[in-house]
């Protein structure tokens, strides 16, 4: 239909406007001005209806707008209802036009996810986490959203518009509209159930019994990304030669496309082996999967990249050789450098320890008769915090006199100091030192005369906490000594004095430096990295200690460098590093499509990156088998975040958890995992075994003294062998009962009974090991010798100074330990027995103790009931006799002197606040 408007015969002479004609023809506008044409769309034109004329405006493209008047407001009313009528028809022709393109797109898109899911079905095949991504990715973007295609949709006129089934097209719009993850999982959750019920034989041969659900699952998750979560005793390493049989018999990954990778030789040997027997059992004799250790690949793909094969000494490689060649290095620096020499045994005696976050108190290290704690100088003092301690020191150190008041005289009533004495005196230039409690660190710290009750006019100074963790209370007090004649004299040389605190160990500083070195190459840092993270380091923190630590790291870095070159080398973290670099740039391309690692707690941030790097092209797989309670190795570079953090690390995939044992009895499994994660960065799982139990899966005995535990052991040994002959116990898996006993350190093997195998060797099988070595190993017993305080844990396991080396360290306090302990325990199939000794029992066992999880007993089998010492909350009040009778007392002595009060004295309720 069309429509005309033009200008009245008055309106156009009197609004003086040209002779126009404007004609409505379906979608568009035609205006004629004095004959001359003009096409324009229907929203280009404006009314605005006035009196007596209305105007209207057409809008052009590059062009100034056509101005018209002359048409009355009533012809004016008409055209812009037309207008709008005419424009309302054109915008649902657009919408149902815009519909069908969309619904279009849709079917092309459904039509290409409908393709390759019936691939995958027809093939067995899990629908990855790339392909759902490209396909999510080749969604097309739609011109019209949700509710506007609804809106058309559910419009019954424009709906009756539409080309197709109208149920077909709301089927279609359901579909693109639903949550497509969800709905590719409920897929491979049905293909996982397919896949159960065809490769059940496959499933119950591959290894020596049936493989348990749980394994199953894991094996036929063939995501791109696949996480496993083993307990200890669950089959981690039977579940991943499960994986590399399932991919070779189904024809998912040719066997030359798979490697498995161990964390050493004698780790990939038994890989090797246990996966080569699985494929005899499935009658696969000729087929090989390989395992390799990091190393080994690391070393081969650079060979291939550069064409020459990199050299690693066996010292970068073997813990024990990288530790004596790094003291080598050390005494080395010492001999050609006194300066070094100096730094580092001032680290060793005055900085060994860290200093808390200012506010964060430390615990006392020994306690005086009133229950009062305190630290012990080098020069043998007591002083009353350990910020004292670190000045006192340094003070020895340097060779400057001084005299030390610890201030432990209180007043009943009002708990403050009866008479103000001065901290730090230094004889014969009247000063006198101040250090400011924490409650007071904020106070600008001052010189003044005069200082109450000396006697005389003297020089005080003050410092504060703040100045002591940055190192300018060194500074302050070197310039005050120094300014009144006292020059500082660092001497490494300097004897130290009885009864004087025993300083950090050479070996224990080398250690340490191993570790921060193992660290900073694995996560791929510079010197100038390392100086940026202590800079970034909040004040509150002993800044002035890892600076200090930073100076001697350069130099011996820079010598464990000098040395792998001067034999043509490379470390093992440069190696890993180096042969990620070459993948990463495309140099050389990984030939494996399903990466394997077996042990994925003990990663190091250089073996993740080297596995990211693997799998890095679409379509690749990793699988990692892992335990992180059982993260024990951060000494070598292990970095417990890589498995924490797998997805932060390699993208999405599927986390599966291994959570039913094979090894411990289910009480114990209980005590274990609930000791284990209390730490809350673990990954929860809910461990449950199979194994039955016989008799008491924990137990705990204490004897007298230190020199009685090999005794104890023996008589245990002793009691179970007399239980094998009467049959209270069965014998073992080969007709002997196994026993490990293991150590915190080496020097436990000391607690070994030398008459095991003449007493007991033909029906028990007794060795030793640490705790360290026992992962991955099982026994029917365990016996833990030395559960004794300051042992087991060693509460100096994580020094805060790796936090420059590494990115962010466990935060959990002894969480290390704690998972060495968990390691320990769960060595045992049947039972544990812990040995303890008297005041000296060690935090880990009396945890359980509070838990009620075990109780301590003699080895008479008598529950032993002790006052814990309410100073030291170690040891316990034992009765003693002196030169003025009998009286009570920590059995901690000497380094717990306190002793209860008599009848009638003022009874002590704890230990004073220490700072």
């Amino acid at each position: 239909m069309t429509y005309e408007w033009a200008p009245s015969d008055w309106g156009q002479r009197l609004t003086r406007s040209p002779h126009w004609r404007l004609r409505l023809e379906d979608d568009q506008l035609l205006l004629t001005i004095d004959g001359h044409p003009y096409h324009a769309p229907l929203t280009a034109l404006q009314v605005h209806p006035r009196l007596p004329w209305a105007r209207l405006t057409l809008h052009r493209d590059g062009q100034a707008p056509l101005m018209l008047g002359g048409l009355s407001p009533a012809a004016a009313r008409l055209l812009a209802e037309a207008l709008s009528q005419r424009r309302g028809a054109l915008r649902q022709r657009d919408q149902v036009t815009l519909f069908q393109q969309a619904h279009a797109a849709i079917q092309r898109w459904l039509a290409q996810v409908q393709t390759a899911t019936d691939l995958a079905d027809d093939e067995s095949l899990w629908l990855t986490h790339d392909q759902q991504q490209a396909l999510l990715q080749a969604r097309p973007a739609l011109p019209l959203d949700e509710d506007a295609l609804w809106a058309v949709f559910d419009d019954a006129d424009l709906r009756s518009e539409l080309d197709g089934d109208p149920s077909a097209i709301e089927a279609a719009l359901m579909l693109w509209l639903a949550d497509w993850p969800a709905l590719w999982a409920r897929r491979n959750e049905a293909h996982e159930a397919r896949e159960l019920i065809a490769c059940r034989p496959l499933l119950d041969r591959v290894e020596s019994r049936p493989l348990t659900a749980e394994q199953a699952r894991a094996v036929i998750c063939f995501d791109n990304r696949v996480q496993v979560v083993a307990a200890a005793g669950s089959g981690k390493t039977s579940t991943l030669v499960a994986k590399a049989a399932y991919a070779v018999e189904r024809g998912l990954v040719a066997p030359e496309r798979i490697v498995m990778l161990a964390f050493n030789k004698d780790a990939a040997t038994e890989l090797q082996a246990r996966a080569d027997r699985a494929f005899q059992r499935l009658g696969l004799g000729q087929v090989q999967v390989e395992a390799r250790t990091f190393h080994a690949l690391g070393r081969h793909i650079i060979a291939q990249a550069t064409g020459r094969m990199p050299q690693v000494p066996d010292w970068a490689v073997d813990a024990t050789q990288g530790f004596h060649r790094l003291a080598e290095i050390i005494d080395a620096l010492k001999d050609r450098s006194l300066h070094f020499r100096t730094q580092w045994d001032m680290f060793r005696l005055v900085f060994g320890r860290d200093l808390p976050v200012i506010g964060v108190p430390l615990e006392a290290e020994e306690w005086d008769k009133d229950g009062q704690g305190y630290v012990r100088t080098l020069q043998g003092e007591r002083v009353c915090s350990i910020e004292h301690c670190v000045i006192a020191d340094w003070l020895f150190y340097n060779g400057v006199a001084y005299t030390y008041a610890r201030r432990s005289t209180f007043d009943a009533g009002t708990d403050a100091y009866r008479q103000y004495r001065p901290d730090f005196h230094y004889p014969g230039i009247a000063l006198y030192h101040d250090h400011l409690p924490l409650e007071g660190y904020e106070r600008a710290p001052a010189h003044r005369a005069g200082t109450p009750g000396t006697g005389h006019d003297s020089e005080r100074i003050e410092t504060t906490p703040l100045q002591l963790r940055t190192g300018e209370l060194f500074v302050r007090l070197g310039e005050a000594l120094s300014q009144r004649g006292i020059e500082l004299d660092p001497n490494p040389d300097r004897e130290l004095p009885d009864g004087g605190a025993t300083p950090m160990p050479d070996t224990e500083l080398i250690g340490l430096v191993r570790t921060f070195i193992s660290h900073a190459k694995s996560n791929g840092l510079h010197v100038e990295d390392m100086v940026e993270r202590l800079r970034r380091l909040p004040d509150d923190h002993f800044k002035h200690r890892y600076r200090l630590f930073l100076e001697l790291i350069i130099p011996i870095l820079d010598g464990w460098d000098d040395a792998l070159v001067a034999e043509g080398g490379i470390d093992f973290e440069d190696m890993l590093n180096q042969a990620a670099e070459h993948l990463e740039q495309g140099r050389y391309v990984a030939p494996f499509d399903l990466v394997m690692a077996d042990e994925f707690q003990d990663a190091s941030r250089a073996r993740a990156r080297l596995c990211r790097a693997l799998v890095q092209a679409p379509g690749k797989h990793l699988f990692a088998v892992g335990d992180d309670w059982q993260s024990i190795n951060r000494f070598a570079g292990a970095d417990v975040s890589v498995m924490t953090g797998f997805v932060a690390w390699f993208g999405q995939g599927q986390v599966l958890k291994l959570e039913q044992t094979f090894r411990c009895p289910q009480a114990l499994c209980d005590v274990s995992s609930a000791f284990v994660s209390r730490n809350p960065a673990q990954i929860p799982k809910q461990v449950h075994s199979v194994t039955p139990a016989y008799g008491a899966v924990l137990q705990a005995f204490q004897v007298a003294s230190r020199d009685r535990l090999v005794g104890a052991v023996e008589q245990y040994l002793a009691q179970l062998h007399q239980q094998l002959l009467t049959g209270q116990v069965p014998p073992g898996r080969d007709g002997k009962v196994t026993v490990f006993v293991l150590g915190r350190y080496n020097a436990d093997r000391a607690m070994l009974p030398t008459t095991w195998r003449a007493r007991h060797g033909q029906h028990m099988e007794v060795s030793f090991l640490t705790a360290h070595r026992s992962k991955g190993t099982e026994a029917d017993y365990v016996i833990l010798p030395g559960m004794l305080d300051r042992r087991f844990p060693n509460t100096r396991a994580d020094d805060p100074v790796l936090a420059l080396a590494m990115p962010e360290s466990d935060a959990y306090p002894l969480g290390e330990e704690r998972r060495l302990f968990y390691v320990a325990l769960t060595r045992a199939r049947r039972s544990v027995a812990m040995f303890t000794v008297q005041g000296r029992r060690s935090s880990f066992l009396t945890e359980l103790v509070n838990d009620g999880a075990v109780r301590v007993t003699s080895m008479a089998g008598d529950t032993i009931h002790e006052q814990a010492c309410p100073a030291c909350s170690v040891g316990v009040i034992v009765p003693r006799t002196g030169p003025y009778g009998a009286f009570q007392s920590c059995s901690g002595y000497p380094r717990c002197e306190y002793k209860p009060p008599k009848a009638g004295g003022t009874a002590h309720t704890g230990p004073r606040a220490y700072r």
